[in-house]
């Protein structure tokens, strides 16, 4: 007697079948969307640069399986560095650039079996250590004031956030032909603060620079960013332009200059900090 195939099996056969002919759809089905955010880097011309970078999934119940991905390093249309992403998603390429400048380089996914393409973008600043070195805390570009501290920059408050009158003109001014910036902002989040400050700065047509994440922006955490920096070689980081007071004390416990934008109120201003009402004076006090 020729057995029965009922309609139940005959299913089971089929995705049988379709699973040995067709492995590399499956694989492709189950991709698995993500995105990549890249934190900003330092270095000086013929000096290695670490770029970090992380890899996170769209959907929260797959972040503990983007660790082991391949990253790329891409710098001039190249690929420049590989490397695989920590349990965490976090990852860390090294690239020597050869020129001078400020470069956009790209971080995208390798060749992965569980993970669509993606990439992400951030600024490479190569710079000499002899050229001068504004540290502009990010909050100093603000149009609105607030009594004590300015809540980061982020997505959700771009649209009321408007810069200071002039800011944007009278840095580039400073940037073109002499300053290099380094920008300072607050967020425990460091990879999702850098994209949103990035995009902040680009939308108002701010100079590029260098684009710096701390976790809390109090006197001790500015200082010891600015002594990391001598330290690295970074000598001509002398001067500060902020908005709170925290952050004017530590280039001022230094003997380093600091200019805060705009005027705070009457107790807030260090002993020899600089005051400027807005940023065309800025310039004039630099």
């Amino acid at each position: 007697m020729r057995p029965i195939i009922t309609p139940i099996r005959s299913a089971y056969l089929a995705l049988f079948l379709f699973t040995l002919t067709a492995p590399g759809l499956l694989v492709a089905a189950e991709k698995s969307s993500a995105s990549i955010l890249v934190k900003d880097a330092l270095t000086a011309q013929g000096q290695p640069a670490t770029i970090e970078a992380k890899l996170f999934s769209k959907r929260l119940m797959l972040i503990a399986e983007l660790g082991g991905e391949p990253l790329e390093l891409v710098a001039d249309g190249k690929v420049v560095a590989k490397t695989l992403t920590g349990g965490d998603g976090r990852a860390f390429l090294t690239y020597t650039p050869k020129a001078q400048g400020l470069a956009l380089v790209q971080v995208r996914i390798g060749n992965s079996p569980r993970v669509d393409q993606a990439e992400g973008q951030a600024n490479l600043a190569v710079w000499e250590k002899r050229q001068p070195i504004l540290v502009i805390e990010l909050s100093s570009l603000l149009e609105q004031s607030a009594p004590n501290r300015v809540p980061p920059i982020g997505i959700a408050f771009e649209s009321a956030r408007k810069p200071m009158p002039g800011a944007a003109d009278e840095l580039g001014k400073l940037t073109q032909f002499y300053y290099k910036v380094i920008y300072v902002v607050e967020g425990r989040d460091g990879f999702q603060r850098s994209a949103e400050a990035r995009e902040w700065l680009k939308t108002h047509k701010f100079p590029a620079g260098y684009l710096l994440t701390l976790p809390v922006l109090d006197t001790n955490t500015v200082g010891e960013t600015i002594d990391e920096l001598h330290a690295a070689g970074w000598r001509t980081v002398k001067v500060g332009v902020g908005r709170s007071k925290s952050f004017a004390e530590a280039f001022l416990q230094r003997r380093l200059e600091a200019i805060m934008v705009p005027g705070p109120s009457k107790g807030e201003v260090p002993r020899k900090a600089k005051v400027a009402k807005d940023w065309k004076e800025v310039r004039k006090k630099l």
